[in-house]
Parts: C-alpha cells; sequence; structure tokens
C-alpha cells in the first residue's frame, strides 16, 4: 500500500437540475482522521456516499490501497472495507444491538440456524474489547443517540472497517457523549483505522483531525494539515469570504411584554415555570440536553397539554390545547428535529413554506394559488434561498437551506411570537451567519424571538436575555451583559450538583 488508503480523483455526481460534485478530489491517509468541512450542499456527505456505495458516480475514479475499484452498493463498499456511520442513524429498532452489528451476515450454529447466542457473545466480546458499555441483548429503541453510535461503530468493527465514515456524528449529543466518541476514534486511529469526520463544530474539528479537507459548491478547495489552519482561514476557505460577524445581532428596541407565560406545569418536565418576553427581544432559553427547555416550549405552543398555569398574549389570557389555537394567537414555531417534525421530505418548497398559512391563502375555502407563488417567490428572494425552483422537493435541499423554508413557513403566518428550537442545528457557518441576520430583522420589526440552544456561543452571541432550565425548572435568568459561559453553566447543573452532593 503507497502513502494513500484512499484516493478518490475527477468525481462528478449530477442530480435532476444540481451538478452535486464537480470534478472532486480526496486523498486518505490510513491511522488519520480526515475531517472534511464546508457549507451545506458544498458535496461532503455526497462524495462519502458515494466511497460507501450509496451513490453510484457519474465520472471519476476511486482507488482503495492502490488498486482502482468499481462500487457500485453498501455491499461493495464494506467489501473493501468502507463503513458510514449516517447522520440519520440506520438500524431496525426492534432487533438488538448484537442483532443490528451482525444484520445481513448472522453468526448460524452448526444446524444451520441463527445463533442469537452466538451473536451475543460476539458483540460483547467487541464492546469488552473497545470499552463500550452496552447490554448486547438490549432493543436498538431502548438505546440513546449516543448509544446507538457506539452500535454503529463496532458493527464497523465487526466488519472489519479499515475506513469509517462519521457524518455529522455529534449534532445531537452531549458534551460528555462528545468526549467519550472522540476517545474512541483516538483508539480507532491509534490501531490504524482511518477516519473521516464530517461536521459544523469547529472546536472539535482542531481538537481530534490530522487534516482537514474543504468543498464549496460542489468543488474542491483545499487540503490541509489542522495544524497549519486556523479558525478565520478555515470559515473563509469553507464560505469563499470572511465572516467577520458569526452573530450578526444588532440592537433592537426593547418594547411591550408581548407574552407572559405564569406556572406552566405539565409531568417532570415543566415545573412551575413562568417567563415573559418583549418585542423586538431575543430571549435565549439555555439548559442542559433534558432540562426541559423544549417542553416547555412545545407546551406554550399547545402539542402537549399543560396541566396548569395561564398564558398571555398582548395582555390578554389566550387558551392553547392545540398549535392552531397558537398560530391564530400570533405564534410560530420552528422545531428541533426539521427532519423528524419540520420538514415534509417528499413535498415541494412551495408546499413546505405555504402549509401553516393556507388559511389565509383560502379565503371562502378558494385556494389563491397565484398569491402563494408570489409569496413564496418573495420568501425565496428575502432568504436567498438556494433551490431550482420552489417545485425542487425539500428533501433534496442541504439542511441550511432547508431550515430557511421552514423559517419561511413561519414568517407567512406573520407571527408576534416566534418561537425557535435550535435554529442552527447541522447547518454550516455561512447559513448560520444567514439565519442569525434573519433574526435581528425580525426582533428589529418588532417580533419577539425565543431561542432555544445547545450551542453557548449561540445563547451568549444572540441572546438580549437569558432564562436557564434545570431538571424541569426556570432557575436563573442573565441579562445579556452578565451571561457569562460560567454562570450559565453553574445555574444549568445548580439541581443535578444537589442532587450528587
Amino acid at each position: 500500500m503507497g502513502e494513500y488508503i484512499v484516493e478518490m480523483q475527477g468525481i462528478v455526481k449530477r442530480f435532476p437540475g444540481v451538478l452535486a460534485l464537480n470534478d472532486v478530489q480526496f486523498k486518505l491517509r490510513p491511522g488519520t482522521v480526515h475531517s472534511l468541512m464546508g457549507e451545506n450542499g458544498a458535496g461532503k456527505s455526497t462524495l462519502m456516499k458515494i466511497l460507501a456505495g450509496v451513490y453510484t458516480l457519474d465520472e471519476g475514479t476511486i482507488l482503495i490501497e492502490g488498486e482502482q475499484v468499481s462500487i457500485q452498493d453498501p455491499r461493495d463498499g464494506l467489501a473493501h472495507g468502507i463503513s458510514m456511520i449516517h447522520q440519520e442513524l440506520m438500524f431496525v429498532p426492534e432487533l438488538t444491538a448484537a442483532e443490528n452489528i451482525f444484520l445481513g451476515r448472522e453468526l448460524r450454529n452448526k444446524a444451520g440456524m441463527v445463533s442469537k447466542k452466538a451473536m451475543i457473545e460476539a458483540a460483547q466480546k467487541v464492546f469488552d474489547e473497545w470499552g463500550i458499555n452496552i447490554d448486547p441483548s438490549a432493543q436498538m429503541k431502548t438505546l440513546s443517540v449516543a448509544q446507538a453510535q457506539m452500535v454503529e461503530i463496532a458493527k464497523a468493527i465487526a466488519f472489519g472497517s479499515k475506513i469509517i465514515i462519521m457524518d455529522e456524528p455529534t449534532s445531537a449529543i452531549t458534551e460528555r457523549e462528545v468526549a467519550r466518541l472522540h476517545a474512541m476514534i483516538a483508539k480507532l486511529r491509534a490501531a490504524g483505522t482511518a477516519i473521516i469526520y464530517i461536521t459544523h463544530k469547529m472546536d472539535e474539528v482542531f481538537a481530534i483531525s490530522d487534516e482537514l479537507t474543504v468543498f464549496r459548491d460542489g468543488t474542491w478547495v483545499a487540503t490541509e494539515p489542522a495544524a497549519k489552519m486556523d479558525r478565520n482561514g478555515l470559515i473563509a476557505l469553507m464560505v469563499g469570504r470572511e465572516l467577520t460577524h458569526l452573530f450578526p445581532k444588532s440592537e433592537a428596541e426593547i418594547g411591550d411584554v408581548i407574552l407572559e407565560v405564569e406556572h406552566l406545569n405539565r409531568g417532570r418536565q415543566v415545573k412551575d415555570v413562568s417567563f415573559q418576553v418583549r418585542r423586538g427581544e431575543i430571549l435565549g432559553f439555555a439548559g442542559l440536553m433534558g432540562s426541559g427547555r423544549t417542553e416547555v416550549l412545545e407546551t406554550v405552543f399547545g402539542i402537549h397539554a399543560a396541566e396548569s398555569g395561564t398564558i398571555k398574549v398582548k395582555g390578554k389570557e389566550v387558551k392553547i390545547r392545540e398549535p392552531h389555537q397558537a398560530i391564530e394567537a400570533g405564534l410560530g414555531l420552528l422545531t428541533e428535529d426539521r427532519k423528524k417534525t419540520g420538514i415534509m421530505g417528499v413535498l415541494s418548497v412551495r408546499d413546505n413554506m405555504s402549509v401553516a398559512a393556507l388559511s389565509r391563502f383560502a379565503p371562502g375555502g378558494i385556494l389563491r394559488k397565484r398569491q402563494i407563488e408570489e409569496e413564496c417567490e418573495a420568501q425565496r428572494q428575502a432568504l436567498a434561498l438556494k433551490t431550482p425552483s420552489l417545485n425542487q422537493q425539500i428533501q433534496n435541499l442541504s439542511g441550511g437551506n432547508q431550515q430557511k423554508v421552514l423559517l419561511s413557513r413561519w414568517l407567512l403566518t406573520d407571527p408576534d411570537i416566534l418561537i425557535i428550537d435550535e435554529p442552527t442545528r447541522g447547518i454550516d457557518v455561512g447559513a448560520k451567519s444567514e439565519i442569525h441576520r434573519l433574526m435581528s430583522e425580525l426582533a428589529k420589526q418588532g417580533k419577539a424571538i425565543i431561542m432555544v440552544s445547545s450551542e453557548m456561543p449561540e445563547i451568549l452571541g444572540m441572546s438580549d436575555r437569558v432564562v436557564v432550565m434545570c431538571e424541569g425548572r426556570l432557575v436563573g435568568e442573565v441579562s445579556r451583559a452578565e451571561a457569562t459561559q460560567e454562570n450559565i453553566m453553574e445555574l444549568a447543573t445548580r439541581f443535578s450538583e444537589e442532587a450528587v452532593a
């Protein structure tokens, strides 16, 4: 084997109306962590899906250990020692961890029957060797996201994979789980496994990477040793310009209280929560995962029925037990998981934009298609949405552009109060800056914005005021001037620390 375990040369991939990859190159050294960087739609995941056999290339060549290969499907990829852990984990929830590890190559006894016992024992051996603390007989649906990722890594190890591709592996796990994953990656690298790592998180890129490759608009831009690159230089390569304002928070006039929530309760996740938000204000909701941030705001929006408490909009108490009542009261909610609860993948960009405002577009029960087209096109231009047309299926857009469509959905309802849960999760740095700019513009228009975010720089950079959740309770509030990572984390862990003590 030469210097590289993987060489991809002149790779071209076309989708209807889109040139996804144009003459792309990529080289991977054995026993290294090579991170792929670029904005959403830059071609990172597409290139890796070609390497793993999920997509077939239109032009170009792939060499594995110096030999040209043809990878037509995932079985070909596995045969060449390539495993891919997708952003949306692919497993069978009803099967056990051991059964998922050996899915499609089940272990059998002497009589030729599938042996669950043998698979459990073999999975346990892998878990023990790699320090994975999971019961191999547990059903996948009972595992956390981080545990499911570990099972996928164990599957790649059991396959004897020499190359493991990880696509956004830390987008939905805690900092402690991220540290555990990074320790596993270090162990794999030490064993000679090559890791290809796709992420938008700058800090972890510099913490674990040996090399970085940057893509932009479906083309290769640069490959550099991570040690020779800094944050600003990497951003400039990714977006083709310097982003001097990652958090373009402009000053907005803070007006009257528009939303008041008092003594809201719902089970263990929402315990006696009270807060206010004013016109023109961006109110940040901080706290660890599982603290109740999302549950509070979904209860306010009527996704869950409150057990007790009051909600006032513009000083008037409103009854919100279903989302349509929240929309009528002037609220909008951009949900945490755009894949599961946001986009309708097979529908068009236009349909995804207009669905929440259909009652406005159909006075007297007659749908005004021309008005829908005009207003959706206006949103497309205002948000610099990258799509071949409004007829394009939303599932074919990048994550950042999907998020813009969902934001447009609520802007078409003209809400007074916009709740945005994890506004920039899983989107690139350029799209993040655009979403933040839009949030600032909406605040300047007098709209109240409530933002849940697990990213501390986003909370600190965009919030006028921050409230902090811990174990279902609102435990503190800090002004923009007072907000620091230290005092927010002190509040966010208050009850947990007291419980440990």
